[in-house]
């Protein structure tokens, strides 16, 4: 009888184990994910200036042109802005922390999840040499994580979208998003009376309002955790001046990390 318990307690025991090491498996941020990667053509040696994100030419310089588009993991917009290690995975040419590429465009090719740079393709390799092998070879194996982004002599910005038209239509981009987390919602607020109105998403990074607030606005952020769903509302320092004009950055005066 008591061989019979100790069996069935050790069985428990494994299939607690085992439960545990899935669910970790499962929900495991810091995991590494098998995919393919390939790389702009020669003209985009940094990044693209009319990617989906809607970035324009920042979109080529951010992260020092270290920049990709995105298939899946662009996920109709929210995944702009967002950082990923990238790892090529032949170790004759590749490296062991590979490149932080964030995402400003949309796109696959050769089914890939990630369309790099050509700067960025190449600083995945352990030497120049490595890095023209690379480039040679076109589309390699990789893995890839999520991780934080981070702007240290940057807060976020607002840049004021050319289609906007004062007073009747105002959209902008966000820059510099920070940390790890997705902006999935954005408030556009009236900072004497507090009324808000929630945004729509126009295109990738673009939040856009017709008949926005007057005066002085406050832009409020909901941040959320891919990993765990928690959400999190960030309000800006600084407001977007009520003579917003087209064209213009507009400093939050805050960062994430």
């Amino acid at each position: 009888m008591a061989v019979c318990c100790f069996h069935s307690l050790l069985f428990l025991l494994v299939s607690f184990l085992l439960s545990q090491t899935t669910a970790d498996a499962a929900t495991c941020s810091d995991c590494f994910t098998q995919s393919r990667a390939a790389y702009y053509p020669n003209s985009h040696e940094k990044g693209t200036e009319d990617g989906a994100c809607g970035f324009g030419s920042f979109g080529a310089t951010i992260n020092g042109g270290d920049v990709s588009a995105a298939s899946d993991l662009y996920r109709d917009g929210v995944g702009c802005g967002a950082c990923y290690q990238v790892r090529c995975t032949n170790s004759q040419y590749c490296s062991e922390n590979g490149v932080t590429v964030v995402i400003t465009d949309h796109g696959s090719s050769d089914r890939t999840d990630f369309i790099l740079s050509k700067r960025a393709f190449s600083k995945m390799a352990q030497t120049t040499d490595a890095a023209a092998s690379l480039l040679a070879l076109g589309v390699v194996d990789i893995e890839y994580r999520r991780v934080s982004c981070s702007y240290p002599s940057k807060n976020i910005q607002f840049k004021i979208d050319e289609s906007s038209n004062y007073p009747n239509y105002l959209a902008f981009v966000l820059w510099y998003q920070q940390g790890k987390k997705d902006v999935t919602a954005v408030q556009l607020c009236e900072t004497k009376n507090f009324v808000c109105k929630l945004l729509d998403r126009s295109h990738g990074a673009v939040w856009g309002s017709v008949m926005p607030p007057s005066g002085p606005l406050s832009i409020r952020m909901l941040l959320t955790d891919s990993d765990t769903g928690d959400e999190t509302w960030l309000v800006p320092t600084n407001n977007i001046p009520q003579d917003w004009k087209a064209g213009e950055v507009y400093d939050s005066g805050v960062q994430v990390d």
